[in-house]
This record gives structure tokens, C-alpha cells and sequence, in this order.
């Protein structure tokens, strides 16, 4: 049963694509070269249309639970934000309320983090707090698959990654439903990657990422995250562990440097990559292996003993530590500020 939907999403996506380029071209949703882009010729920029289509089509057709009408009204409405984005570059202020209303409107059919679990098994109601708990955790996902999309397959194919590592866990916990989910937006970024993969004929633009990011956000919230025991907590994060690490260093980069945290730079991990002397592919193949690396870690944790768990996370940590020294992604050298 799990295959008829992960096809539909992947044949809707691909066949909607050429039809979307031709829209993002009339449209004017074009990314043209410059200093900040890798591309080097008008590339459209409306791909995640093709990816919603495939998901919505996928859903519809295999027939999906009450409990999804929230995310598709939720994901709709957060498609809309990405194209208007996409056509008329809104301002971070305005993104960011956009989001808090998505949010608001999953959480108005009732998808929220309702609890959080500790180490000794206790369980912590959050009541009230939900709310903004669960505001966080939306605009947060939403954001970091938007900041890693800088080279081509790279925000995809990290996604589906991700994607894959809460459709397991879903599946061991015997969450159906979740895992249908799941494979519906595996299919439609699949679909998707034919034609965004190096060299690319279209990028998803903030409409595939926001909305990527916002379904891998409500995916774990009905999956991992309603789950009683406190190590499922770390499954969605070392899940998106690529994307959440880059995006908390560009932070802390910007900050040292004086800059606005949303004024986007050349620090990310995939341009340390590329300063390496290292290709498009190259990177995108490396850092493909490291979030297949963190997925493989989650579901280890999930199935370990505490003591396993607690070896496989601070490992972990190591080494991308390690990375992020060698790779130089943070100075804290006390003149950056100047140097930058």
C-alpha cells in the first residue's frame, strides 16, 4: 500500500514541472546570476509548485485522514507566502508573520507539541505553552530547508533524507498514517529532483522550501514528536540535523560579525565545500552522506539502550564539531568582527 502514493506524488510532480517552468518564465520568477548565486544563466524559480501538486494530487487520490485537512490548508496557505515571496521579494518581517499565521492555522485543527517527555520517563503537559512551542518548532523547520537551499539538489535531496528517517520511525512505531505522509513528499521532491539536480533546469524557489520545510515540521509533530519517551525528541532534530546546525551557525557567524541575522552570506557549510575547490556535485554527494550519516544515528538512537544513546549523540557531536573548526564555518577569533 505504501507505494501507490509515493508513486502518485513522484508522476504528478514530474510531469507538472516542464508546465510550472513555462509559468515561473511568465511570470518573471526567474533567478538571474549575480554575486550571491552559484548559477550562472536565468534559472525558473517556481519548482515547489510541482512539488505541492504532487503531494495534494497523491493525498486526493489515495484518500487521506481528517487529521491532514490542517496540514494542506496550513501548507497551502504557506505555498502562497513562497509565491508572493518568489514574484515580489517580501521583507523578513513580513515572511516571518506570514509563518506565524501558518503555524497558527495548523495548530487551529488541533496539530501541536502537546507534551514534553524526560529522561526518567515523566511526561510535562504543556498546556498553554503548546501554542508557542509549536509556533517555534513550524518556523523553525520552515526556515532552515529555505537557508540550505543554495546549490542545486542540495535542499531536495537533504529533505528527502530527512524524510526517509521519520518515515522509518513512523513505520516502527505503527503510525500508517505518518508514514503515507511521508511518502508522498519523499515522491513529489523526487520527481522534482529530476530537473533540479546539477545542472539545474529549475529551482524550488522559497515556495518549495517553506513548504518543505513546513511539512517536514508537521511530519514530526504527528509523528516523533507525539511519541512519550524522551529520546524521540532528537530523532526530527539529528533528522534535520544538517539544516539546524548550518542555520545556527550562520547565526552565531552573523552576530560575531555585526551583521543582521537574516542578511544572507557566503559561510554556509556548502560554500566552505565549494571553497575547497570541490564541484557542485561533489558537495552536494557530502553533505547527501552526512545527513544519510545523522538519519542512521537517529534511528540508532531510537532502537538503543541509554547508554548506547548517550555514546551514539555525544560521538556525534564530536565530530561535527571537529567540522565546524577544521571548515573554519565559525571564527571566534575577537578581531572577526573587524575582519569580516
Amino acid at each position: 500500500m505504501f507505494i501507490y502514493p509515493l508513486l502518485l506524488a513522484l508522476l504528478s510532480s514530474y510531469f507538472v514541472m516542464p508546465q510550472v517552468k513555462k509559468l515561473a518564465f511568465k511570470l518573471g520568477a526567474v533567478d538571474y546570476p549575480n554575486k550571491r548565486r552559484i548559477n550562472i544563466k536565468p534559472i525558473p524559480s517556481l519548482g515547489g509548485l510541482g512539488i505541492y501538486f504532487g503531494v495534494l494530487i497523491a493525498l486526493l487520490v489515495t484518500g487521506f485522514s481528517d487529521k491532514f485537512i490542517g496540514i494542506i490548508a496550513a501548507g497551502t496557505l504557506v505555498v502562497i507566502l513562497g509565491l508572493l515571496d518568489d514574484l515580489y521579494e517580501l521583507s523578513a518581517k513580513v515572511k516571518l508573520l506570514g509563518q506565524i499565521l501558518v503555524a497558527l492555522v495548523l495548530i487551529s485543527f488541533g496539530i501541536k507539541i502537546r507534551f514534553i517527555s524526560n529522561l526518567f520517563g515523566g511526561i510535562y503537559y504543556l498546556g498553554i505553552l503548546s501554542i508557542p512551542t509549536t509556533l517555534i518548532w513550524i518556523i523553525s523547520t520552515i526556515n532552515v530547508i529555505n537557508l540550505i537551499d543554495g546549490l542545486d539538489g542540495l535542499a531536495g535531496g537533504v529533505s528527502v533524507i530527512a524524510t526517509i528517517t521519520l518515515a522509518i520511525f513512523a513505520y516502527q512505531q505503527g503510525q500508517v498514517l505518518t508514514v503515507i505522509l511521508a511518502l508522498t513528499v519523499i515522491g513529489a521532491v523526487l520527481g522534482f529532483l529530476k530537473y533540479n539536480f546539477n545542472p539545474a533546469d529549475i529551482f524550488m524557489g522559497d515556495t518549495g522550501s517553506m513548504f518543505l520545510g513546513f511539512m517536514l515540521g508537521s511530519i514530526s509533530i504527528i509523528g516523533t514528536l507525539k511519541s512519550v519517551t524522551f529520546i524521540t525528541l532528537l530523532i526530527p532534530v539529528l533528522a534535520l540535523g544538517v539544516p539546524i546546525i548550518d542555520t545556527l551557525l550562520a547565526i552565531l557567524r552573523r552576530k560575531l560579525a555585526g551583521r543582521p541575522i537574516f542578511k544572507a552570506d557566503k559561510g554556509h557549510l556548502h560554500h566552505k565545500l565549494l571553497e575547497l575547490g570541490l564541484n557542485q556535485i561533489q558537495v552536494v554527494m557530502i553533505i547527501y552522506l552526512i545527513s544519510i550519516s545523522l538519519g542512521m544515528i537517529a534511528i540508532g538512537v531510537s532502537e538503543a539502550e541509554l547508554s548506547q544513546q548517550l555514546f551514539l549523540i555525544f560521538s556525534s557531536l564530536g565530530f561535527i564539531l571537529i567540522g565546524i573548526i577544521k571548515l573554519g564555518i565559525v571564527n571566534l577569533n575577537t578581531n572577526y568582527k573587524k575582519r569580516v
